[in-house]
């Protein structure tokens, strides 16, 4: 892997952080008008001892949290990964081994002080705004998945800080952020993986508020902790009836498990990924029974989205870097490969792509920011879960992040994909052994599109939010006006635009529900695209000189091949619309 700083030598990471985020909307609605630096100064806690007084101590503090992250990354991990890809983890008679160089990577990344990054302040965590996790994800997994899920997977215990009781809480937030656990959900089961309404892992009170589970967990990541450090699995189980309302959530430690087996992947080989039997094990109850899905697993699930689209920018940059440098040493004809018009083309296509890419991930990181947090505050103010909901700000920002989160995740995963496809096709026959990173990056690109709600499930979320939300008064039609009139948009982007509307008609016309569902996807290809071309402008708009005309110029060639990919699917809705009238 390339070796250097993953923040500060990516241009457009930086471009982002300082020019094109909002951080004067974000850092007010996440710091809370400063509160925690407020409790430092009232009672000295050295808890809240680096919160910011201000916007520009804030921005100082999320960059070196970054900077530090990209160093530790970029000068230290990657020089392992290769290792823990060839070794692997192992499985022995209920015991899980993990290669040397991911504990060692691990505990390198935990010495920089940067593992708690899910979790407030007030338990010890680092504090920071979903859209500072955006470019954090990115960055770690840039570097390697596997080691991005084991450093990473504690703040899963996030969900904690909202649901469990202040007892829960206190006495296992504060380790987690310390670091003592690793962390890892427990919602697939062997017959059912998103159909979660429907599992059968039993729940049994046992008296004096205490439970006991039955049943067997698959695909769970991480549930047999990482070399001496234990797991906590946050388990969804059936503690009533049938369907939904039966199940509650669960805090299982991994002492209490049996670990049947970890499955044989086509990628990820670091990471365990395994198979958890309960039996009679004991297990905490987690806020309230029958809202274990209903409203706390669901109500993960646009976090859980972003993490997975940061995940596919940060892969597509991998792959992406380490194209370019075979492709400026590889010497065909007399001449590097890059030189050669079509690799060329192939190398600029990748990159506007990922700059798309970065912009839907980080705009989908703001819309959390702007709602998750409001409500947060909101909530500690004492209002009630009506009074929230109510809001009008909260409501406004959750519905964009409702369809903006499935839409990133579907496409960063998708493009992920395509883009180490390609950078692969560019190392040509030495991509295809394990000499070299891209061989990896390709295996381990393929789960980002299936893990977390495959692309059909993103789609299915998507969908309605943009067919009711393009609607003469819809929220996405105001969002999408509101973004044009930041700046002078093209001729090309409205276009675009108008295409986008001419696409929702088409889907419309078609009388067959089924066939009119058959194409939510180019629908929501569409829609996408449509979006991130939106915002390359705007962010070409904020750059001066041979910067502005350098991203202004990729975001054109991005919108022409979003018009020839909008014509097309608009065409095959049409014609399927006619097929249905004969």
């Amino acid at each position: 892997m390339i070796k250097s700083n993953y923040f500060s030598s990516n241009i457009d990471i930086l471009q982002h952080f300082d020019k094109f985020i909002p951080w004067n909307e974000i850092v007010p609605v996440y710091e809370n008008n400063f509160n925690d630096a407020n409790k430092y100064s009232e009672t000295g806690n050295e808890l809240y001892a680096t919160a910011p007084n201000n916007l520009e101590e804030a921005l100082e503090y999320y960059r070196t949290i970054l900077d530090a992250v990209g160093d530790v990354t970029g000068n230290y991990v990657s020089q392992h990964v290769k290792a823990m890809d060839l070794k692997g983890t192992e499985y022995n008679n209920g015991v899980v081994t993990h290669p040397k160089e991911m504990i060692d990577s691990v505990n390198k990344a935990k010495e920089a002080g940067i593992q708690a990054y899910g979790f407030q302040r007030k338990f010890g965590g680092l504090g920071l705004p979903f859209t500072v996790r955006a470019l954090m994800g990115e960055i770690l997994y840039r570097v390697d998945t596997s080691f991005a899920i084991a450093f990473g997977c504690v703040n899963l215990g996030e969900i904690l800080e909202r649901i469990a009781s202040k007892e829960m809480q206190n006495e296992w937030i504060p380790r987690m952020a310390k670091g003592e656990f690793c962390a890892a959900m427990g919602l697939t089961e062997p017959n059912h993986g998103s159909d979660l309404p429907n599992i059968t892992t039993k729940a049994i009170k046992t008296g004096d508020g205490k439970w006991e589970l039955n049943g067997t967990k698959r695909f769970i990541t991480q549930a047999c902790g990482l070399g001496e450090t234990p797991s906590i699995i946050l388990t969804l189980a059936r503690s009533g009836g049938a369907g939904a309302r039966g199940l509650s959530f669960f805090l299982v430690q991994s002492k209490d498990i049996q670990i049947a087996g970890i499955e044989k992947k086509m990628g990820l080989h670091a990471s365990p990924t395994c198979e958890v039997v309960f039996e009679n094990t004991p297990a905490l109850l987690i806020g309230e029974e029958g809202f274990g899905l209903v409203r706390y697993t669901m109500g993960m699930l646009n976090g859980a989205r972003m993490g997975i689209a940061a995940q596919g920018v940060g892969m597509a940059t991998a792959a992406f870097e380490e194209a370019k440098i075979f492709a400026s040493t590889r010497i065909q004809f007399g001449k590097p490969i890059e030189e050669i018009p079509a690799i060329k083309k192939m190398l600029r296509r990748m990159e506007r792509e990922i700059m798309a890419m970065r912009c839907l991930t980080l705009e989908g990181g703001r819309t959390v920011d702007m709602y998750y947090w409001k409500m947060e505050h909101l909530r500690e103010e004492g209002k009630t879960d009506k009074e929230i909901s109510n809001n009008e700000e909260v409501r406004h920002w959750m519905k964009l992040a409702d369809l903006l989160t499935p839409v990133s995740k579907y496409y960063c995963s998708e493009m992920c994909n395509r883009i180490a496809y390609d950078a692969l096709q560019i190392h040509g026959g030495s991509g295809f052994t394990e000499d070299y990173d891209i061989a990896r990056i390709y295996r381990d690109a393929r789960i980002t599109s299936i893990y977390d709600g495959t692309t059909q499930i993103q789609v299915m979320a998507a969908i309605g939010g943009i067919v009711s939300g393009m609607s003469a008064t819809g929220h996405f039609r105001k969002y999408l006006l509101n973004e044009l009139s930041l700046f002078s948009p093209s001729a090309r982007i409205l276009s675009l635009f108008a295409s986008l509307e001419e696409a929702i008609s088409a889907y419309k016309d078609i009388k067959s529900s089924e066939v009119r569902d058959s194409f939510s996807v180019e629908l929501v290809e569409v829609a996408t695209r449509v979006l991130a071309g939106i915002h390359l402008e705007k962010t070409g708009s904020m750059l001066e000189g041979e910067d502005n005309a350098k991203r202004l110029k990729h975001a054109d060639e991005f919108n022409i091949d979003s018009k020839s990919i909008a014509l097309a699917n608009i065409s095959r809705m049409k014609e399927f619309a006619d097929v249905e009238k004969l």
